[in-house]
Formats: structure tokens, sequence, C-alpha cells
């Protein structure tokens, strides 16, 4: 048996822009599997939990007695090369933008250690995947040279031509 759940999160960079999205939750295997499926509003990216894989180990930071004891950072694992659900087009885009996130084996490593629990650094990971494919999802705009306008440059010689009358005008004498 599953269950839909419908969840939003609020990006902090965007603090206007509200991302929603499904997870649809395995209620019958609860420790296996947190997610089963992801499906983004948007239909161009849609990905199968079942294409991620997860590790987890020791989150860093100013420690002390029993302190950052819990396997809390998540680390995210997805290969890019074996995703047929993306097309080609956003993944070629993606390679180009972000090759430092991507190894020799075509993997995407991201990680979290933002919260406490092991499924918010998840859900976090699954956030900032969904971000970086969202910004090339659409290709980029092709440049426009524009030309300055004719008055424009006239002002800026007429201007220039000035300049130089009042420097020759100064009568230096050696």
């Amino acid at each position: 048996m599953s269950m839909l759940l419908k969840t939003s999160l609020d990006i902090s960079s965007y603090p206007c822009v509200e991302m929603a999205f499904f997870i649809l939750n395995n209620v019958d295997e609860p420790k296996i599997g947190l997610h089963d499926k992801i499906i983004p509003m948007n239909q161009q990216i849609n990905i199968d939990f079942s294409e991620f894989e997860f590790s987890f180990v020791r989150s860093s930071g100013p420690g002390g007695q029993s302190v950052n004891t819990a396997n809390s950072k998540a680390q995210l694992s997805w290969d890019i090369d074996k995703n047929t659900s993306i097309s080609a087009d956003i993944l070629q885009r993606f390679k180009e933008k972000y090759p430092q996130l991507i190894n020799e084996e075509g993997r995407v490593y991201l990680s979290s250690q933002t919260h406490r629990s092991q499924k918010m650094n998840m859900d976090d990971c699954i956030t900032k995947l969904y971000e970086l494919l969202k910004s090339v999802q659409f290709p980029p705009k092709k440049r426009r040279p524009t030309k300055p306008k004719k008055s424009a440059v006239r002002k800026r010689l007429d201007s220039k031509k000035i300049h130089s009358l009042k420097k020759q005008n100064r009568n230096y004498k050696e």
C-alpha cells in the first residue's frame, strides 16, 4: 500500500518561490526506501527515487563530548548517464554547467548536513538536485548585440571635442 503526500519546501535563496512536489511514501515498509517516487510539478523533470543512492556519514562541525555521533549527513549519488526520464538536452546542459559535480564514472554527487535528521538531509539533497536541473531546464537566450543610439554617439564625441578644445586653449608655455 502506498500513500501520496503533498509537500512544499521554501527555497531560501528565492524567498518568493515555493517549490511543490509529491512524495510517494511506502507505508508497508517504512524503514526501507523512505521515498518511492518523486513527482515534481514540472513534468519535464521527473526522476524515479530508485535511481538515487544515499550514504550517510557523520556531520562536520564543532564537537565535544557526545556531539556529532549520529550519521546525519546525507550524500546523494545519481548516475546521470543511466537516466531516461529527463531529456538529453537538459542533461547535456547540466553536464556543461556543473562539471564539478560529476565524476569520471558519470555520477553526480551532492551532500547536505544542514539538518539534524537523515530524512531532512535526504530531502535537501533532492531539492538541491532539482534546483540544479531546473536552472538548466531551458536553453539560455542568445545575446543580441546592440549598438548605441546615434544621439548617444554624437553626444559623447561632442563632449570629447569640448574637453579637447578646453585643454588646447590653456596656452601652455615652455
